[in-house]
């Protein structure tokens, strides 16, 4: 399949600097703080992202390895970054579904998400997020989630612009 010729790259809907005071504003109990985020937005791009998660001894199960429940938590996160790459300032897009295969355990390390938006729609956006263990490009986990984008008050889906 060929690109068309009028097709260019879009910008992101907001920089990593305005992704970060968004989530200051809106998720103040979530940790994300200067200085005390737990989940550092490293590259954004429209529809994409790259997210670290910074190592703690708190994320460790037993077998010396990530747990689960933090390697769903950073790629839900990670989605979301995506998903507001492409949407814009959204506070209530939420997840309609999260799925997660675990594919190796991983080295109690900082860990990379790297994700990609599948499908931005009107009301639904689909993105998908591989997790590697820093240092190491075999991944660890691969999930997809579905993200609702709910509607403005004038019934158009928040983020996108309206119609001409």
């Amino acid at each position: 399949m060929t690109a068309s010729k009028s097709a260019r790259p879009q910008a992101p809907a907001m920089s990593i600097d305005e992704f970060n005071a968004f989530m200051d504003e809106v998720f103040p109990a979530a940790g994300h703080q200067a200085g005390g985020r737990r989940m550092v937005v490293e590259a954004m791009g429209y529809g994409s992202c790259t997210v670290r998660l910074v190592f703690s001894e708190k994320q460790v199960r037993p077998g010396g390895t990530i747990s689960g429940p933090t390697m769903m938590g950073l790629s839900d996160f990670a989605i979301y970054v995506a998903v507001l790459s492409a949407v814009g300032k959204v506070p209530l897009a939420l997840t309609t579904n999260l799925n997660i295969n675990f594919l190796k355990a991983p080295a109690p390390r900082d860990m990379i998400a790297r994700c990609r938006l599948i499908k931005v729609g009107k009301r639904l956006c689909v993105g998908e997020a591989e997790l590697t263990s820093d240092g190491d490009d075999e991944m660890v986990a691969h999930a997809t989630a579905t993200y609702s984008i709910p509607p403005d008050r004038g019934g158009r889906p928040q983020g996108l612009s309206p119609p001409v």
